[in-house]
């Protein structure tokens, strides 16, 4: 998979893409990450990317038309692929782990990272999604695009140790949180690892993994039981 990020920032994803899974997967070529620096696409002497909003406001607002040069230059560089371009912005749809599994069956992704106060509203029709990880204002979109990268990287076949993980995570499976985890020593402090899952009875300890996941879900998350089943995908 190719992964392209749009940003004015490039400095900001070195480190996080050096290292853990997402530098395995680059090593092993399953990903390609290419970082593209907005202001190589201005075209005036002092490389300018944005502008003041019509109608007043505070701030600045990085221009349509520089954005969209970018986006037709790192499109034409991978002619062929079939490509998803994404947004990341406040107020887009909320990022999930079925979002990661649908932009992980693209063969190339592109990050768009808002900053300053936004991008020209026209940009939003220039794109195929407008992703958003949470109900907060983040400085630009680097942290977001970073967390998104690392959420479909491990989707990608090859990039984990152990596949079948990945099945059995929160938000994976049934929309339900993992089930509570237990590993040595068997008694700390006076907490004790539950009997059932030292009994080496199969049955009874899928029983209860999924009994634990649902409570679990009741109890952090019950919003996630209530979500109506087969809506419409956030990535058009």
């Amino acid at each position: 998979m190719h992964i392209s990020v749009l940003t004015l920032f490039p400095d900001h994803f070195t480190g996080p893409f050096d290292s853990s899974i997402i530098q395995r997967a680059r090593k092993q070529n399953i990903i390609q990450i290419h970082l593209h620096n907005l202001r190589e696409y201005a075209l005036d002497a002092y490389k300018s990317v944005d502008d003041h909003p019509y109608g007043g406001g505070v701030g600045m607002i990085l221009r349509v038309d520089t954005i969209d040069r970018a986006l037709s230059a790192i499109k034409n560089m991978h002619p062929d692929n079939k490509t998803c371009t994404i947004l990341l912005d406040p107020a887009g749809d909320r990022f999930t782990q079925q979002t990661a599994m649908n932009l992980a069956a693209y063969e190339h992704l592109i990050f768009v990272c808002g900053h300053y106060e936004g991008v020209d509203e026209r940009v939003k029709l220039l794109v195929d999604s407008v992703l958003s990880i949470g109900d907060y204002v983040l400085t630009g979109g680097e942290l977001p695009a970073m967390v998104m990268i690392d959420a479909v990287t491990r989707l990608l076949p090859g990039v984990l140790i152990h596949p079948e993980s990945v099945i059995q995570e929160s938000f994976s499976e049934a929309d339900l949180l993992e089930y509570p985890q237990y590993t040595r020593p068997q008694t700390y402090k006076g907490m004790d690892v539950p009997p059932v899952l030292l009994s080496g009875n199969h049955a009874q300890i899928t029983a209860y993994k999924n009994e634990q996941a649902l409570q679990k879900t009741k109890a952090r998350r019950p919003d996630l039981l209530t979500a109506k089943k087969g809506l419409s995908s956030t990535v058009r």
